[in-house]
């Protein structure tokens, strides 16, 4: 049994502190203390081999630069999105504090209540060091079939994007466009993740997998989505204030938007949906963003 601590106890923290607590001595760690079983300090979770984080994208660099990793710390990241101040893919933050032969990521269709409930899905773990990732799939329990990727970049890319989507799938059907509008929506956007992450050198069949295709479906066809239900509430005219307020966790798409909306226009790829939802969460009317989008 290997020594793994999960950093982060939100909603997916805690599910994967659950499911990895099958097979391993699972511990659990966050900014506030919290009454759950195998909860330690942090210092005590920094003194595990292997670390899973779930904190927020946006939160990460600034983890990183007050706690104190050391080079032989085996991570895995699950959070999912691109920092929006700078641009930079989860790796790449990761990678001045650790080797990248020490970094996996996680991706895949997960909604964390089903993964508390035993609910079967698969995932990937993706790394450059194929050892690593064979190590952290195998930590998983039964009910989930983790595969092992070396796309790291691919599976990031596809993590972090299909919450944009999402978000503007939840606006279609809160504008009542019906089936075939959500339909297209998906797989349009689709087929923009993938032009976006091969600018990046993601692999053609990242987007066709779980990390792809899976997730995004998930993702964006269903209210248990974070970010769909944030665009869903952004189509009734609600604030985004309101509505992340309401939600009370971190909907990873909002600024994940913005971090894309600036890449695309820094390496020049067409990226139409996300960059429409950028700007509706900067209070763009959402039916000129879909009048705008069937002219071009």
């Amino acid at each position: 049994m290997k020594k793994i601590a999960v950093i982060g106890a939100g909603k997916w923290g805690s599910a994967l502190h659950f499911a990895l607590s099958d097979k391993n001595s699972c511990y659990i760690t966050s900014r506030t203390k919290r009454d759950i079983p195998n909860f330690i300090s942090l210092d005590k979770a920094l003194e595990c081999e292997y670390l899973v984080f779930a904190i927020g994208a946006q939160s990460i660099s600034s983890w990183l630069k007050i706690n104190r990793l050391n080079k032989n710390h085996k991570i895995l990241v699950a959070s999912k999105g691109i920092e929006a101040s700078s641009g930079k893919f989860l790796h790449e933050i990761f990678a001045e504090y650790v080797g990248i032969e020490n970094l996996a990521t996680l991706s895949g269709p997960s909604f964390a209540d089903e993964v508390s409930k035993r609910l079967p899905c698969a995932l990937v773990v993706s790394s450059e060091n194929r050892s690593l990732a064979t190590d952290f799939c195998s930590f998983f329990p039964d009910f989930i079939k983790a595969y092992a990727s070396g796309d790291v970049i691919g599976s990031e890319i596809c993590g972090a994007y299909k919450n944009v989507i999402a978000i503007a799938s939840g606006i279609c059907d809160g504008l009542n466009l019906g089936n075939n509008a959500r339909a297209s929506l998906i797989a349009r956007g689709l087929v923009e993740i993938a032009r976006f992450g091969k600018r990046f050198g993601a692999r053609d069949e990242t987007f066709l997998g779980l990390s792809g295709a899976g997730d995004l479906f998930l993702t964006a066809s269903s209210s248990m989505s974070r970010n769909y239900r944030v665009g869903h509430s952004l189509a009734k005219g609600r604030c985004l204030d309101e509505i992340l307020a309401e939600i009370g966790e971190v909907a990873e798409g909002v600024l994940t938007s913005k971090a894309i909306l600036n890449l695309a226009k820094n390496y020049d790829i067409y990226t139409p949906i996300a960059n429409e939802v950028a700007l509706i969460i900067d209070g763009k009317e959402p039916k000129k963003s879909l009048s705008d989008l069937l002219r071009h």
